[in-house]
Formats: C-alpha cells, structure tokens, sequence
C-alpha cells in the first residue's frame, strides 16, 4: 500500500502544489518564494523521512501569510490523503528535539478531532520578514485539514531561528512517530472502533 497524496490549490491569492510520500527517505524539492520557510519545510520532509515535493507561488509582495497558511493546508490535506482510513498507523508521536539554545517538545494524536497548542517562550520577533505567529498560522491550517490533535511546547529558546528549528524537527520526527505502521494494529488504534 502506497501512502501517498497529490494536492493543488489555486485561489486570487496562491497557487500550490504538492506531493506528499510518507513512508519516503526525506527526498524533497521545495520551493515557495520565502527562503526560511523552504529551509523549515526542508527539514520536516528530512527529518520526518517523507518525500515532499511543493511549488508555490503566492502574493508575497503582499506579506507571507497566505502562501504560509495555505502551504499548511495543501500538508494537511496531502497528509489525510495519503493516510487513507489510518488502519494499521500507530496514531500517536512523541518528540523532543534540541536545537542548540531552544528546546522544544511535540505531541500528536492523528485522532481526527482537530486542535492545537503552541506554547512558545516569551514574545520574540521571529526573522525579520517570518514571524513566529505567521509559523502558529501555518500549524493550524495543517491540523485542521489532517484532523490532528497537535501540542508543541517550546521549553526555552534565545534565538528564534533555533526556535523554529526545534519546533519543525520536533514535529516532523513526532508525525514518522504517529504515521508508523504496526502489525499488532489491525484497525484503527481506538477502542471506539473509528477515529
């Protein structure tokens, strides 16, 4: 069984494709028009071990949001997508990733009831055009499109590269975790019977 999803949204404002392998080695061709976001991206697909591939073109020269916020939403999709029915997949992740100065803990349950945390210390001004709340945007398109239940709480961090660093390796290396497949796992992983 291949876990794999195509998706393209086209709106006045982007347009994106992307692919999505999730049982991939990490191979990714990234490319959105906001560097730092590409370097973030990039590190998900290594550290997660998925196959990503993502061309957008959005309304940059107005600010990052849109093409940020629905870069998460084509994820999201490409990610319900590829899990199909979630029978066999291990539903939860767990991560604590260091990143030099920053530490950052992330929890997923691929549960289909959509929430999210983002617990980040103190207020800080993210790089001087990608702001740590425009990466929050980000998330919370993700998990609203895959149905996720996601906390990510950074413990402490000086430097909001480090932050945000910490944060997608810890995310990334938490949702291989939740994707996993297990044979003891027949259905899906919940005494209810449905996710």
């Amino acid at each position: 069984m291949k876990r794999y999803s195509e998706v393209e949204r086209l709106t006045k404002e982007t347009k994106i494709r992307a692919s999505l392998n999730v049982d991939g080695s990490g191979q990714n061709e990234i490319t959105t028009g906001i560097p730092f976001f590409d370097h973030m991206l990039t590190l998900f697909a290594v550290h997660g071990f998925f196959d990503l591939t993502i061309k957008a073109a959005g309304d940059i020269e107005v600010d990052y949001h849109h093409t940020v916020e629905d870069v998460g939403l084509v994820l999201g999709e490409s990610l319900l997508n590829a899990l199909g029915d979630k029978k066999g997949i291990q539903r939860y992740g767990y991560a604590v990733t260091p990143m030099d100065d920053s530490l950052t803990a992330v929890a997923i349950d691929l549960s289909n009831r959509p929430f999210l945390i983002y617990n980040l210390p103190g207020i800080f001004t993210g790089q001087p055009e990608v702001h740590s709340n425009l990466f929050k945007e980000f998330f919370r398109a993700f998990v609203n499109k895959a149905g996720m239940n996601l906390h990510i709480n950074v413990s402490y961090g000086e430097n909001d590269h480090h932050v945000i660093e910490s944060i997608f390796k810890a995310f990334a290396r938490s949702l291989d975790q939740a994707t996993k497949l297990d044979d003891r796992i027949k259905h899906v992983h919940s005494s209810k019977g449905v996710l």
